[in-house]
């Protein structure tokens, strides 16, 4: 992961605007609430294709970046696999980081 989009994740963690752990992801992207999931490279393939899925149905970004344990540190918590972004701009900062 790339060290200015921790930082941003970071950001957005400290604000309250990021939901992590796969039913709650999955559940905010369905409620409209996630503007951006970033799902773990070795997540399962079943977690893996069951977030995709959903982000492609609701038309919510979705992009892989870096294992479970960038992910956690980025949010302060232990070894995340998925982690929804819910405020918009900061989804569009960290999205313009991350392609």
């Amino acid at each position: 992961m790339i060290p200015k989009a921790a930082q941003m994740l970071g950001l957005a963690m400290r604000a309250r605007k990021v939901i992590s752990g796969e039913e709650l992801v999955v559940q905010a992207v369905r409620t409209g609430q996630a503007k951006l999931v970033l799902l773990a490279a070795d997540a399962s393939a079943n977690t893996t294709k069951k977030v995709r899925d959903k982000c492609a149905y609701y038309g919510v970004p979705c992009v892989t970046a870096g294992d479970r344990y960038a992910l956690g540190h980025a949010i302060g918590k232990e070894g995340r696999v998925t982690v929804a972004v819910t405020d918009g701009n900061l989804a569009d900062s960290i999205l313009r980081l991350l392609t």
